[in-house]
């Protein structure tokens, strides 16, 4: 049973990232990976995602992904994901699926499902959310005669044609299948609450939205989505769908699933039927952290988050659990985007290099929990 300075879970954007930095500032790691090969989670996105529509989003640290082509995402990152890995040398070990993470005599121990085991002095994971795709529960979904989809298992607009699709989702993901469906076949679209849609998103727009995020998480709320702020956009693929009045006919979320459709109750608008009959439902509606392997150390507060602390006024960088210094999260919470996880990888590292050097981790029990961490999500 080997002993590390830190293991990363994870070998996806966020974990390649902290990697690299933990290789430059010399501490001993190594990296865990689910996956049988290299991608993380792009290698599973659909088929139709290409990397006009990603372009920008999948640098890494020292290295730039492919430019905006018309090439597959799920071929063309993971194939710039593994040779990043060999150009940098990075220590990832595959497939290793992590089931625990315990402690063991002031070290942490990660078990995975095969039986092995890996002691470290600090941990950073970077497990993402792909692997925990979230579905609302609604009455009368377990009647429903026709197919139900989430985005995590999209697969593709020429599998509904013929169908009538409901379109349950408002970010971005929802946007871009009705985008794609509504050419081939018909749609309805439903969302939680009013889309905002804006053109004109830029660096201020950017900042008020992790500025939101950071009001949040200092409340010790679960950071909201954020497209409240940033909006949502159309993209030139996108204007033929609006052309056919797609996005016009938002309605809102259903009361209930039954065997051939969805069905209101209470006070409708105009024109609006209080029963739609619909072929499958696609549920754009979002992903979960994979963090459950993490439960035996005990990193939530009674609100359910795991608090982080900040150590800067940049509220990507907040990566440290605040009852466990010794564990970073990356890729979580402030830092659940492409472009976040990359910049918490570096926060991650020097979190990491500073826990090793300042000596031996104390346990939980002489840990004092913080008044006010920031919360980072459930």
């Amino acid at each position: 049973m080997e002993s590390y300075e830190s293991v990363v879970i994870g070998a996806g954007q966020a974990g390649l990232s902290a990697s690299y930095h933990l290789n430059r500032l010399g501490v001993r790691h190594v990296v865990l990976d689910a996956e049988p090969r290299p991608g993380g989670a792009w290698q599973h996105r659909w088929d139709s995602l290409t990397m006009h529509d990603v372009h920008g989003v999948a640098d890494l640290p020292d290295g730039l992904a492919p430019g905006g082509s018309g090439e597959r995402a799920n071929l063309a990152v993971p194939s710039w994901f593994g040779s990043y890995e060999t150009s940098h040398d990075l220590p990832v070990v595959r497939p290793v699926r992590v089931t625990s993470v315990t402690e063991v005599g002031g070290l942490l121990a990660v078990h995975s499902a095969d039986g092995r085991t890996w002691l470290t002095r600090t941990l950073v994971n970077a497990t993402g959310t792909w692997t925990r795709p979230f579905v609302p529960r609604y009455p009368g979904a377990e009647t429903f005669l026709g197919e139900q989809v989430h985005t995590h298992d999209y697969p593709g607009a020429s599998h509904f044609r013929g169908k009538r699709v409901l379109v349950v989702g408002g970010g971005a993901s929802a946007v871009q299948f009705l985008g794609e469906l509504a050419p081939v076949t018909s749609v309805l679209w439903v969302t939680r609450r009013e889309p905002v849609w804006r053109s004109d998103f830029d660096a201020s727009r950017g900042r008020e939205a992790v500025a939101m995020v950071a009001e949040r998480v200092e409340a010790g709320l679960p950071p909201a989505s954020v497209v409240s702020v940033t909006g949502l956009s159309l993209r030139p693929q996108e204007q033929v769908a609006a052309g056919l009045g797609v996005y016009e006919r938002r309605r809102p979320m259903f009361t209930r699933i039954e065997p051939y459709g969805v069905r209101w109750s209470g006070p409708l608008a105009d024109g609006e039927a209080a029963y739609e009959p619909v072929d499958a439902i696609l549920w754009a509606t979002g992903f979960r952290p994979a963090v459950t392997h993490l439960a035996p150390l005990r990193l939530r507060s009674e609100h359910g988050g795991i608090p982080l602390l900040r150590g800067s006024a940049d509220v990507q960088t907040a990566v440290t659990a605040a009852y466990d210094p010794r564990v970073q999260l990356v890729g979580y919470g402030p830092s659940a985007s492409t472009i976040g996880a990359s910049r918490a990888g570096r926060a991650a590292a020097l979190a990491v290099q500073r826990q090793v050097s300042e000596g031996p981790a104390i346990s939980r029990r002489d840990r004092p929990r913080t008044s006010a961490p920031a919360s980072a999500g459930p």
